[in-house]
């Protein structure tokens, strides 16, 4: 019997099988944001050992979840179609866990990948559809987010460009995404911080990406 057999016929222990050893889901967190090169994938999960990280892209590959892929002279790992599949399951998993995040601790760190799929959670495309397009740039510590809601469609990509607000994105952002806290008394506490743009279009950020703590 294999190391992670579990002796049942079911597709949730399969599943299991697959993607369920520590670190492996969050390897396909980062992958549903786009590309990564090794070292990208180490850089945005700082505490996985790199024999680890190797060993779980080795095992991903074999399962048909990710393959390696070259592009201009570098190779990424990239997911296939069957680890796309992947990505309600995902969504689904951070909203159940948004409920019990509580307050975040000391060593803890929000990344842009992390980031990336809390707004694809949180999106509330009904609701984007009667608000004006809006295009927000989310600092997360030296990297950087915009994010453009266009109807019912959202697009994150790291970066800068032209936005209407530009605000800090720590975990405080977690915060009015749960409606613990008001724009207005997100920015009086510091939680968030505006860097360009009116503030009152926090009020339009939270109306458009919401989830339930």
């Amino acid at each position: 019997m294999a190391a992670r057999d579990y002796g049942q016929y079911c597709g949730i222990t399969r599943a299991l099988e697959l993607v369920g050893e520590r670190w492996a889901l969050l390897i396909v967190r980062d992958l549903l944001v786009g590309p990564r090169r090794y070292g990208e994938l180490a850089a945005g999960l700082p505490r996985i050992p790199t024999n680890i990280l190797a060993t779980r892209l080795k095992e991903l590959q074999e399962a048909g979840i990710l393959r390696r892929a070259p592009r201009s002279r570098v190779v990424v790992y990239e997911l296939t179609p069957f680890g796309r599949e992947l990505e309600p399951v995902v969504l689904a998993l951070g909203a159940w866990g948004f409920k019990a995040l509580g307050e975040p601790r000391d060593e803890q760190v929000l990344t842009p990948a992390a980031l990336t799929m809390t707004l694809r959670t949180a999106f509330r495309p009904a609701v984007a559809v009667t608000l004006p397009p809006t295009a927000y740039a989310a600092r997360v510590g030296a990297d950087g987010l915009v994010v453009r809601v266009d109807g019912g469609t959202l697009d994150v990509a790291p970066g800068d460009g032209t936005v209407d607000l530009a605000f800090t994105a720590g975990p405080g952002l977690h915060r009015i995404i749960s409606g613990e806290l008001s724009p207005d008394r997100a920015v009086a506490t510091g939680a968030v911080e505006v860097l360009h743009g009116p503030g009152s279009l926090l009020d339009r950020f939270a109306t458009t990406f919401h989830l339930a703590a």
